[in-house]
């Protein structure tokens, strides 16, 4: 989480934590409640959120399931789910989007819900806060080495409000990266029709909001559809009572010798 990350400590710094190996990182069982990443086998502690990067994270993962949903993609999004990015180096991106096969792969490992290696998110989001730093340097670096697909920046911050999205092109070498503003929408390299707002991810609304209005348009939705089916039956029984009197007023015709197909 790039808020989650501490600062990475300098050559200068003495550092006489214990180094874990990625499998005994995998299992670490440390505090409650904290969350830590594997750099270079030490664990960077995660600290708490600040409510404008829980609401971003959440409005992220909303917009995503919708795309994903609307266009039947077996893909899931998620938060809290680890990348491996190196030997000794283990991300949590704020959001994570993958294949179902991948995440079930991981959820049958003993330990923390880790992508390793072979096992490439198609997209990580990173929402920036405390380590600038963290987000457009240290892990650039190590999602491209990764071969991650696409890596989206969200920068809050007054003044330097933006949306980095960098993505492996073909033909380029590394990432290549375009910068979106407010004002503008941001358009996904591995997801071409997913086109969202930077202002709505910068200052999102609550996703609770987001579901009260989408739970509101689908009763309108039904009770419209309601109305229109009862129109279309009251159209039915019309016609069919009219269908009948023309019946009887032919069998009337008939019986008065008159043949209603001349009157």
């Amino acid at each position: 989480m790039s808020q989650s990350i501490a600062p990475v400590l300098t050559d200068q710094q003495v550092d006489d934590s214990p180094t874990l190996t990625f499998e005994e990182y995998r299992v670490y069982q440390g505090e409650l409640d904290v969350q830590y990443e594997l750099y270079k086998g030490k664990l960077i502690p995660m600290p708490t959120a600040t409510v404008l990067h829980i609401k971003i994270c959440e409005y992220l993962v909303y917009k995503l399931q919708r795309y994903l949903a609307a266009h039947n993609l077996d893909l899931v999004v998620k938060t809290s789910l680890g990348v491996r990015t190196d030997e000794d180096k283990s991300r949590i991106p704020d959001v994570v989007v993958c294949t179902q096969s991948l995440l079930e792969q991981a959820a049958a490992r003993q330990g923390a819900g880790i992508l390793d290696f072979d096992e490439k998110p198609l997209l990580v989001i990173e929402v920036v806060s405390q380590d600038r730093r963290a987000d457009y340097v240290i892990k650039r670096g190590e999602y491209e080495q990764a071969n991650v697909p696409e890596y989206c920046i969200v920068d809050p911050k007054l003044g330097k409000q933006k949306i980095r999205l960098f993505a492996l092109i073909e033909g380029e070498d590394g990432y290549t990266y375009t910068d979106f503003l407010p004002g503008e929408e941001i358009i996904s390299v591995v997801f071409p029709d997913l086109v969202l707002s930077v202002d709505e991810i910068l200052n999102p609304p609550l996703v609770e909001e987001l579901v009260k209005a989408e739970r509101a348009q689908l009763q309108e939705s039904q009770q419209q559809a309601v109305i229109e089916r009862q129109r279309a039956e009251e159209q039915r029984q019309l016609a069919e009572e009219q269908r009948q009197r023309a019946d009887r007023l032919s069998a009337r015709l008939r019986e008065l010798g008159v043949d209603p197909d001349t009157v």
